[in-house]
């Protein structure tokens, strides 16, 4: 049972939005009138609405800026002025291809002012210790990144069911009604991190998954035979040497190219995939390697290295 003594915590997301500049990295920091202080771009999740859908909505609601996500930084704690908990998720990110930049920002009675300022020239100006450690923790590492996204696809006809009712082929096997609910959603979630090359095994299930978000990004979904499932519900490692030879050539590739991209697969092939990646960027593999249906491992690479990595289900 949950307890009654504690306030619920306030869950919020927000971004370190940043662009290139003259001498490196310039951000964005909004003034508020009525706290009178400066912070990076945030606000509150809407019931039920995914943390990265916060994020981007908030900053454009704040700021005027369409944004793409990059790497995740520190969540950030602390107590509002009622007492009650806080916490908001960070990431950085980048104006999108589409944003029309500080141009777009009109002051509102939320937010009044936006400047964008030298990273040195932010620090002075940002009012709370929470947004220093985040706006220090951006500096430690590369301001660019890409995103590799490794997606397992959504809720599918059962197998059994399926080949019972005379169906052999399980690669046609498709989305349930269910599935395409969340497939819809990913289009939404994935498109957060901005437009990338849309990978996907020749499953129908796989395929139906990353339609939206191609259609979403204006990209098209390529077939990659080589991330077919092996047969029997067998991992990868378990299929054959061509077999994983061929997946781990596909992913070394991608990791290597340092260019966004999405590439939706399957449980039996995806931990391999993972390890593999994280092998080539000379990273440590994370710990939260299985992933429900629907959802999806995020690594930002930048000069060769994992800069950082995140896992997100469909309701978080």
């Amino acid at each position: 049972m949950p307890d009654r003594g504690k306030p619920a915590i306030i869950r919020a997301a927000g971004a370190l939005l940043w662009r290139p500049g003259e001498r490196g990295p310039e951000v964005a920091v909004v003034h508020r009138p009525r706290y009178d202080d400066w912070s990076f771009p945030k606000g509150k999740s809407l019931p039920g609405e995914h943390v990265l859908i916060t994020a981007v909505r908030e900053v454009a609601e704040e700021t005027g800026v369409e944004i793409a996500l990059g790497r995740r930084l520190s969540t950030a704690h602390y107590y509002v002025s009622d007492g009650k908990p806080k916490q908001v998720e960070y990431w950085a990110a980048r104006p999108g291809a589409r944003a029309a930049g500080a141009a777009a920002f009109v002051p509102n009675d939320e937010v009044d002012q936006l400047a964008w300022l030298p990273l040195t020239a932010a620090g002075d100006r940002l009012t709370y210790p929470h947004d220093l450690q985040v706006l220090s923790e951006f500096a430690a590492a590369p301001a660019a990144t890409s995103a590799l996204i490794m997606l397992r696809h959504a809720s599918a006809r059962n197998k059994k069911t399926w080949r019972n009712a005379g169906h052999p082929d399980d690669l046609a096997r498709p989305l349930t009604p269910l599935g395409q609910a969340q497939a819809k959603l990913l289009g939404q979630i994935l498109s957060c991190y901005g437009p990338a090359r849309v990978i996907s095994s020749p499953a129908e299930r796989c395929r139906a998954t990353v339609e939206p978000y191609a259609a979403q990004t204006g990209g098209l979904v390529e077939p990659a035979p080589t991330l077919t499932p092996p047969p029997d519900d067998q991992d990868l490692a378990e299929a054959g040497p061509a077999e994983a030879a061929a997946v781990r050539d596909l992913v070394t590739g991608l990791v290597t190219a340092e260019e966004p991209a999405v590439v939706c697969a399957h449980r039996e092939n995806l931990p391999a995939m993972l390890r593999w990646a994280c092998e080539t960027l000379g990273a440590r593999v994370p710990a939260w390697r299985s992933l429900r249906k629907g959802a999806f491992w995020v690594l930002h690479v930048a000069e060769g290295r994992l800069i950082a990595a995140e896992r997100h289900d469909l309701n978080s």
